[in-house]
Order: structure tokens, then C-alpha cells, then sequence
């Protein structure tokens, strides 16, 4: 069974820092794109981050500078830095496993920024 746990998500004033992570399992998880994607209720699900096998990230323009993802292939878990957070950040942030036609999504977990 595949699974993508995640953690990490709470409450935190403006300006501050959270790391979220996504432990995987059931797949061959040095093969796959991961990446991190927020939702705000009501609204289309959006692209935060991604990171191939070979370290190539690409980030939404709205967080560059602010937001790192990074991954531990020995512990199968990819890890978002937020740093300097905003409340346009609040969102749920899912975590996403892509391989060829494969994608397998985590269950969410709520980020929210207060000002």
C-alpha cells in the first residue's frame, strides 16, 4: 500500500517558521517527483514546491525565498522549510508523489498564519 504521511502543520503568527515533512512508503521513492501543493478553501489546489530524484527544485513565485523543500532519500520523507510566513500562506498543504503516470497524494495538513 502506498502512503504518504504528513506532519508538521499548526498555527503560527506572521513572520514565523514551521517545517512540514512526508514520510513515504510503498514506493520506490528515490525514483519520484515529490512536491507540496496548498489549498485554501473554495479555491483551485496550487503548485508550492516540487523536487526531482536528481535535486532539481522549481518553486511558486510566491514563495521563492521564503519556502525550501529538500528530501532525505535514506528516510524516505520530503520536508518543507516555510520561513517568513504570511497569512496568504494559510492553506491545507498536501504532499505529492509523481512517477510517469503515477501520482499519489498525501492527506493534508492545515497551515494557518495569523497576523
Amino acid at each position: 500500500q502506498v502512503q504518504l504521511v504528513e506532519s508538521g502543520g499548526g498555527l503560527v503568527q506572521a513572520g514565523g517558521s514551521l517545517r512540514l515533512s512526508c514520510a513515504a512508503s510503498g514506493i520506490t521513492f528515490s525514483l519520484y517527483t515529490m512536491g507540496w501543493y496548498r489549498q485554501v478553501a473554495g479555491k483551485q489546489r496550487e503548485l508550492v514546491a516540487t523536487l526531482t530524484p536528481g535535486g532539481s527544485s522549481n518553486y511558486a513565485d510566491s514563495v521563492k525565498g521564503r519556502f525550501t523543500i529538500s528530501r532525505d532519500n535514506a528516510k524516505n520523507t520530503v520536508y518543507l522549510q516555510m520561513n517568513s510566513l504570511k497569512s496568504e500562506d494559510t492553506a491545507v498543504y498536501y504532499c505529492k508523489a509523481h512517477f510517469t503516470s503515477l501520482d499519489y497524494w498525501g492527506q493534508g495538513t492545515q497551515v494557518t498564519v495569523s497576523s
